[in-house]
């Protein structure tokens, strides 16, 4: 072989090992930009989720706090199958009287019958329940008779508010019990007319002034007694009254509970596995010798 023939061979191997070297190169200049792409979407991905879960949560919080809770789907359930009051319908609170709460004296209240099919807005009569239980009557709503309260009305008058259960630390300031609108839950809390505002309950460790829609449930002796219990048990061979329920729908049930010597109304459910309770501004945790409230 010439020289000239060997520079040429040498020389045609030179060029397909640089086109070889190219086509290496420009391949891996392109897997390294579809990393770097795939990369950035995954970011880009991360970074919306993230958002949109800070919205969601940021969303949430500012509702609570200012009070402005929308009446969800799950809340109307409640509170219109369960023989609450309706959100679409006007409740006439009745004016302001000037009444001695500590001294509560006004006859039993006694619950209107109960139509499946035609939930109002609930009535009350000052009659006196003298007569048995008419076993034959339909079983009451699950929830029992609520009065449909917000934040800005005025409180109720005795007759309607109904005999409090509970009084607070003072011993002469009555304790009523309820359900407040929180969001995509409904919670058991307690209601007072010398509490700002009216109602509070337990939530994240802490009490919380409830303002917006929450529901008073009239203790009516007659028909509910509360019985105890611990660890969330629900008592064998009774139906506890639904006080509301969970964002995930578990089941929430009023329940009091002993703090310091002052029966506190506050939720019970089988899966808290316990009462909570809000007093003096915490949540407090009670799983021993707590009552849970049931129909009779």
């Amino acid at each position: 072989m010439s020289s000239d023939e060997y520079d040429s061979s040498d020389s045609r191997h030179y060029k397909v090992k640089l086109k070889k070297d190219k086509k290496d190169k420009d391949k891996k200049d392109k897997d390294k930009d579809k990393d770097k792409k795939d990369k950035d979407k995954d970011k880009k991905d991360k970074d919306k989720k993230d958002k949109d879960k800070k919205d969601k949560k940021d969303k949430k919080e500012g509702e609570y706090k200012s009070g402005e809770h929308k009446d969800k789907e799950g809340a109307h359930k409640f509170h219109g199958e369960h023989g609450a009051g309706l959100h679409g319908q006007q409740f006439q609170h009745q004016p302001p009287v000037q009444q001695n709460y500590g001294q509560f004296s006004s006859p039993p209240i006694v619950p209107p019958s109960f139509d499946p099919h035609h939930v109002a807005v609930p009535t009350f009569s000052t009659a006196s329940y003298e007569a048995a239980p008419n076993r034959d009557a339909p079983a009451p709503p699950p929830s029992g008779y609520r009065v449909p309260l917000t934040t800005t009305a005025a409180f109720p008058d005795p007759q309607q508010a109904g005999q409090p259960p509970c009084y607070d630390a003072d011993g002469v300031s009555p304790i009523f019990i309820g359900s407040a609108l929180l969001g995509n839950s409904v919670h058991p809390c307690k209601i007072g007319p010398h509490l700002s505002p009216f109602a509070s309950l337990p939530y994240g460790g802490v009490e919380h002034g409830h303002h917006g829609r929450f529901d008073l449930l009239p203790f009516v002796p007659q028909t509910m007694e509360f019985v105890h219990t611990s660890y969330g048990r629900i008592p064998p061979g009774r139906r506890p009254i639904e006080g509301g329920y969970e964002e995930n729908g578990g089941k929430l049930y009023h329940a009091i509970g002993q703090v310091n010597g002052v029966r506190v109304p506050g939720k019970t459910g089988e899966h808290l596995g316990a009462c909570n309770v809000g007093f003096g501004g915490q949540e407090i945790v009670i799983t021993e010798n707590y009552e849970i409230l049931c129909w009779r």
